[in-house]
């Protein structure tokens, strides 16, 4: 009785929790809901306040996503900043006579250097204004701070510190867990530089992955020191040797190599700008935030007829219709739209992907092509546009990336994961088949492939890199053995890829839009529309709910492990036949 009594003790605090769980939920709603109704307002002499702290870089965010304003996620979920809306407000900031400057605090921004060097140009388009820009951060980390060197003052907190000392890529290797746990993979693939499976054969990088990262890292870190060498005054070559040894180790030490203006706690710093705004002491700085400022901003040429969409692809490419990924049906269906729609005269495909299915890719490839025949198609390639990234940039008239994208990676393997090992010997548990024909439990996981079968999917694999080869040259207009001398799975940044044909145009979103109004004779007179639409941000909390919740208590658990699960959960999407970037880059 008494286990009993405890069992129903426990069933009735969860159902209580549950209540007050929701009720508080729907409670937060409402203050929300209400807040967001009220009237935004624009002081006279105010700034721009762009706290990007703790924040994540995403293509774009709802028109309303409170989370960018004063609202913060009550789940733990992510913060997000959307790119789009910090262009607009920075846009709006531009012009508005009310804006006086911008505020900036940038220094553990999560964004990768091509979306940085993406807002990094919308901030020096800024300063043609005269209007001023202030950085202030207690830490700024290497992305952060190339940010930030745009500012025309940068204050670090006396006891901060600037992380300046180059770019690192570091992969996980599974291979020793796989060994220990008792599973195979079984890999084929096409191109010596198709290290996507690196991870799960090997314990550290290839000599040809080791090669091509070094490559990549080297060309975007001198990209970084070449602009920011220019917004600080700083000759090249010392900021080099700064960079490379590593001398900024003070914060004193940034003050004297000039990639500071001084230090200065966050209250001087705010006495600087109410100088600057001729404010006294007393006076309170009027601000505003980049989701409210943004809301203010019209819309460009709302009545033209000269509309272009831009198609948002941000994620993996895969099958079906999944959230949160470039899903083949939904994003076939978007290009599907906008090719059919009279009212739109240009396409511009906005890429933000490391690849995924090539059978998702080829049907994505197929309806840009077709667009392609009755309109002008523009790619504007993000942070990252490689293998099936790339696969579906190819039909375009023109491919535009930063210079810093990372792309290319031109290549395709397969993956089964073969588990005898671990379900016979670790766990104790057997499997016995009956088929039809020699090959009826074609690819079973818990046996060994055989020969045949392993010629099988070799041979898939072969076809597939052909095929994706072909697309390329017919896209690009090069012959195919042109195509594959820069292929073999091997990645390039985007000023790389430019000089071997890969990419036409070194430039952002703003340089494709261009090219596209430029090429349907539009002048000034268009209209940008971005698709797919956005849900409102009340949809997509409701959405993210019970994922979020499912996180943090993993996150709890799993603690320092948490990456590794991720690491493991994300193998089933390597299964099958993938177009996919070398593991995954991540440039710290």
């Amino acid at each position: 009785m008494k286990f009993l009594g405890n069992v129903l003790a426990v069933i009735v605090g969860l159902f209580v929790f549950s209540i007050v769980a929701m009720l508080i939920f729907f409670g937060i709603i409402g203050l929300v809901a209400s807040s967001s109704e009220k009237e935004v307002t624009l002081e006279k002499n105010s700034i721009l306040h762009l706290d990007l702290n703790g924040r994540t870089l995403v293509e774009r965010t709802s028109d309303e996503d409170l989370v960018f304003g004063s609202f913060t996620d009550p789940f733990g979920g992510e913060n997000t900043a959307g790119l789009v809306n910090l262009k607009k407000a920075i846009a709006e900031a531009k012009t508005n006579e009310n804006i006086k400057g911008i505020y900036l605090n940038a220094g553990l921004f999560g964004a990768g250097q091509a979306g940085l060097l993406e807002l990094r140009e919308a901030l020096i388009d800024f300063k043609t204004s005269g209007k001023f820009i202030v950085a202030y951060d207690e830490a700024y980390s290497e992305g952060g701070y190339f940010l930030a060197s745009v500012a025309d003052e940068i204050y670090l907190n006396p006891l901060g510190g600037i992380d300046f000392n180059g770019f690192s890529s570091e992969g996980i290797f599974l291979k020793g867990f796989f060994e220990k746990v008792g599973i195979k993979p079984e890999v084929f693939r096409v191109g010596e530089f198709k290290s996507a499976v690196e991870p799960f054969i090997l314990d550290k990088m290839s000599p040809e992955n080791r090669l091509q990262t070094q490559y990549f890292l080297d060309d975007i870190n001198n990209h970084a020191l070449e602009l920011i060498a220019k917004s600080r005054g700083i000759a090249q070559d010392s900021l080099v040797r700064i960079n490379q040894q590593m001398l900024v180790r003070k914060p004193k030490d940034a003050v004297t190599y000039k990639l500071a203006t001084a230090l200065k706690y966050e209250d001087e710093v705010h006495s600087i700008l109410k100088e600057k705004l001729g404010l006294k002491e007393d006076d309170q700085i009027e601000t505003i935030n980049a989701t409210d400022l943004g809301g203010m901003a019209k819309s460009k040429n709302i009545t033209s007829s000269n509309r272009i969409a831009v198609i948002l692809a941000e994620g993996d490419i895969v099958d079906g219709n999944a959230e949160g990924a470039i899903s083949s049906e939904k994003f076939a269906k978007e290009i599907r739209k906008a090719r059919k729609d009279e009212n739109i005269k240009a396409i511009v495909l906005r890429v933000n992907s490391p690849g995924g299915s090539i059978l998702a890719s080829e049907v994505i490839w197929r309806e840009m092509s077709e667009a392609k025949k009755v309109k002008p198609v523009i790619v504007s390639m993000g942070e990252v546009a490689a293998s099936g990234g790339y696969y579906i940039a190819a039909p375009a008239d023109t491919i535009v990336a930063q210079p810093n994208t990372i792309t290319g990676s031109i290549g395709i393997f397969g993956i089964l994961f073969n588990v005898q090992e671990l379900v016979n010997n670790k766990l104790g548990v057997t499997t016995d088949v009956v088929s039809t024909g020699e090959l009826s439990d074609f690819g079973n996981m818990a046996r060994p492939l055989t020969e045949v079968e392993r010629t099988i999917i070799q041979s898939s694999v072969e076809d597939g890199y052909e095929t994706f080869i072909s697309r390329v040259a017919e896209g690009r207009g090069m012959h195919p053995d042109s195509v594959r001398k820069v292929a073999s799975g091997r990645v390039w940044t985007g000023t790389q890829a430019k000089a071997r044909g890969l990419v036409d145009v070194l430039g952002g979103l703003d340089t494709a839009i261009g090219i596209a109004a430029a090429k349907i004779k539009a002048g000034e007179d268009y209209r940008v529309l971005y698709y797919p639409e956005k849900k409102p941000w009340f949809e997509e909390l409701m959405m993210n709910f019970s994922d979020q919740v499912q996180v943090r208590i993993l996150q709890t658990q799993l603690g320092e492990q948490y990456p590794l699960y991720q690491k493991i959960q994300r193998l089933k999407n390597y299964q099958g036949v993938q177009v996919r970037m070398p593991q995954e880059i991540v440039i710290k």
